[in-house]
C-alpha cells in the first residue's frame, strides 16, 4: 500500500555512477539543502565495479540518514526520487538505481532517471548562472565539449578513448604517486606540475574536434619509466599537453557556435591551470567565463537531484518497470526539453 503523503517541493538525487556513492537534496527553487557522498578508494589500480557497488551498497542507509539529517527534512516530506540511470559502471548504477526505486515505491512518488553527463552541465548552469554556454565537461570518465542546440545537448567533440582525468589517474599510479583520502590523483599530478620547468615533448592528437590521449599515456609513461627527466617534468608536460588539446577543440566549438559563455565542469574542472587555460579562451571571444564550485565538480548527488527536478517540472518521469539503467547512455540521446 502507497504511503499517503503531503506535497512539497523537494527532490532527492542519488549518484553512484562509478566510485562515489552520493545523496543530494534540494528545493524544488534550487536551494541545496544537503550533498552527502561516500567515496569508494581501492587498495590499489583503478576502480574495481563490483568492490565499488559493494561499497555504495554497504554505505546506502548512512549516507541517506546523514543527508536527511543536514536537509532538516523527513522522507515524507520528498516529492520525486531522482537517481543517474546511466552511463557508467553497470554494478554501480544498479545499486544506486536499486536504492531509488525502493524509495520511490515506499513513498509513493515518482522516479525520475537522469543522465550523469546532463546534471553535470545542469549543476554547473545552477551555480554559476550560466544560461547558454558552450561547455567543457571532463572528469575521470568522460571528455565532451557540448552546446545546446535544437532540444539537446549536441556533442561538438569528445574523447575517441580514454577520459582526460583517467589519463592522469594512471600516469599517477604508474609514478607511484599517493592521494589523500578524498583527494583526487589529479590533484597530486596538479601540485607536482607546478613545479615542473621543462616541457618534455608528447604526442598532440586532435583529430579534427576529437581528442586520443592513450597514445600521449603511452609515451609519457614509458619517458617515466626510463627515468631520464623529473617527476615534476613528466608531470607539467603531461598536463600543458592535455590541456592544450581540450582547449583548442573547445575554442572551436565556441568561435563555431558564437555563444557568449564557456562552462567548465566534471571533476578536472576544480585544476587551477586548465582553469587558466579555458578563461583565456573566453576572453579572446569576449564570452564569460565559468566554472563549477569544487564542491559540484566531483560526482555528486546534489547535481542529480536538481536535475530531477528540471526534467520532472517539464514532464518527465520514469516508470519503475522502466527504470533499467543505461550503461553508454550517450548525452545527445537526451532530449533536454527544459531549455528553450
Amino acid at each position: 500500500m502507497k504511503r499517503k503523503r503531503t506535497f512539497k517541493s523537494y527532490c532527492l538525487g542519488i549518484e553512484s555512477t562509478a566510485d562515489d556513492f552520493s545523496v543530494g537534496i534540494s528545493t524544488f527553487g534550487g536551494e541545496i539543502l544537503a550533498n552527502v557522498v561516500s567515496a569508494y578508494i581501492p587498495p590499489e589500480g583503478g576502480i574495481h565495479p563490483r568492490e565499488a557497488a559493494r561499497h555504495h551498497a554497504e554505505v546506502a542507509s548512512k549516507v541517506l540518514k546523514e543527508a536527511f539529517k543536514k536537509a532538516g527534512i523527513k522522507p515524507q516530506n520528498l516529492s520525486i526520487i531522482a537517481f543517474s540511470q546511466g552511463p557508467g559502471l553497470g554494478p554501480c548504477l544498479r545499486t544506486g538505481a536499486t536504492v531509488a526505486r525502493a524509495l520511490a515505491s515506499y513513498l509513493g512518488i515518482p522516479l525520475v532517471g537522469i543522465n550523469h553527463c546532463v546534471a553535470h552541465i545542469e549543476i554547473g548552469k545552477l551555480k554559476t548562472g550560466a544560461k547558454d554556454p558552450v561547455t567543457l565537461y571532463v572528469s575521470g570518465g568522460n571528455t565532451i565539449v557540448s552546446a545546446f542546440d535544437s532540444g539537446r545537448y549536441r556533442v561538438f567533440g569528445e574523447t575517441l578513448d580514454i577520459a582526460l582525468g583517467n589519463c592522469l589517474d594512471v600516469f599517477a599510479r604508474e609514478a607511484g604517486l599517493r592521494q589523500r583520502v578524498g583527494e583526487p590523483f589529479g590533484a597530486v599530478v596538479e601540485k607536482l606540475a607546478e613545479k615542473g620547468k621543462r616541457l618534455i615533448s608528447l604526442p598532440y592528437t586532435v583529430k579534427g574536434m576529437d581528442l586520443s590521449f592513450s597514445g600521449l599515456l603511452t609515451s609519457a609513461t614509458n619517458l617515466l619509466k626510463k627515468g631520464e627527466y623529473k617527476l615534476e617534468d613528466l608531470c607539467y608536460s603531461l598536463q600543458e599537453t592535455v590541456f592544450s588539446m581540450v582547449t583548442e577543440v573547445t575554442e572551436r566549438a565556441l568561435a563555431h557556435t558564437e555563444k557568449k559563455e564557456v562552462l567548465l565542469t566534471g571533476g578536472v574542472a576544480a585544476n587551477k591551470r586548465l582553469q587558466s587555460m579555458i578563461k583565456t579562451i573566453a576572453e579572446e571571444h569576449d564570452a564569460e567565463f565559468c566554472v563549477v564550485p569544487s564542491e559540484f565538480a566531483i560526482d555528486n548527488g546534489a547535481m542529480i537531484t536538481w536535475t530531477g527536478i528540471l526534467a520532472y517540472t517539464h514532464g518527465v518521469a520514469t516508470p519503475i518497470q522502466k527504470s533499467f539503467v543505461k550503461l553508454r547512455w550517450r548525452l545527445e540521446e537526451v532530449e533536454v526539453t527544459w531549455v528553450r
